[in-house]
């Protein structure tokens, strides 16, 4: 089965991270597999909306350290950053529906997402500095300005989880849905409102929404690559992801 499941719904484009057996770790070829659906959505009249959620009881735990360590990303043309740069210029609305974890990645996409429906039992983390890495996806720029400094500095720096109800003080949330069973439904009604409304006033409220960052985020995402891809050869880095395999291959 794919670990990347798209559909169309009432001219909404589902995208499902579907690797429930790895926490819906994220690989190259899934960033690649996304990349390429977000575009063509962007370009197909019938689509009016995307929708990006996890399978089972996890939006996704991020990376997949492995895949991650084996092609570690390089430049501007890397899936991951490709993946993010697609994000940050599609034109259309960008809803998520997210369950369990969102680490890293996982939080940070949500920025970039115009409506997010959370399940209350949803724990999201930005673990980048733990592993001796400096955030991605603009978040440096984009989580201060919805959450303030000092509540960014305490989520980027300090690296711990946190639940539903710091992501919405955070302004990371739409709305907190109490029975997670129902995050996607609730999600998927908002799809359809959506759909159901004027296709170039929405495109164009958008457009406005995010005219004034745009450039911003562009040249925020660039400084973030370039210092990513510096500190993966870090000595910093390389200790903090050998003691993450020490501590993960350990028995339980």
């Amino acid at each position: 089965m794919s670990e990347v499941l798209v559909e169309q719904e009432n001219g909404c484009l589902i995208l499902q991270i579907n690797r429930p057996e790895k926490k819906n770790a994220l690989t190259h070829s899934m960033y690649t597999q996304l990349t390429e659906a977000i575009l063509a959505a962007d370009e197909d009249d019938s689509i009016k909306n995307l929708l990006i959620t996890g399978s089972g009881t996890c939006f996704t735990s991020g990376n997949d350290i492995n895949d991650f360590m084996l092609n570690p990303p390089k430049d501007s043309d890397s899936p991951v950053f490709q993946f993010l740069q697609a994000l940050a210029n599609l034109k259309k609305p960008l809803i998520a529906a997210v369950n369990g974890n969102a680490v890293g990645i996982g939080t940070t996409l949500l920025l970039h997402c115009d409506l997010v429906y959370v399940g209350q039992n949803a724990i999201f983390q930005l673990p980048f500095v733990n592993l001796g890495l400096c955030p991605e996806a603009a978040s440096s720029y984009l989580l201060p300005l919805l959450a303030g400094h000092r509540l960014a500095a305490e989520l980027l720096l300090l690296g711990q989880p946190f639940d539903c109800y710091k992501a919405k003080e955070a302004g990371l949330t739409t709305q907190i849905v109490e029975d997670p069973s129902q995050t996607l439904v609730i999600a998927k009604q908002a799809a359809l409102q959506l759909s159901k409304q004027p296709t170039q006033a929405i495109l164009f409220t958008k457009q406005l929404m995010k005219q004034s960052i745009k450039s911003t985020v562009q040249d925020v995402m660039q400084q973030e690559g370039k210092l990513f891809t510096e500190r993966l050869k870090s000595p910093e880095a390389h200790a903090a992801f050998s003691a993450f395999f020490k501590k993960t291959s350990q028995p339980k």
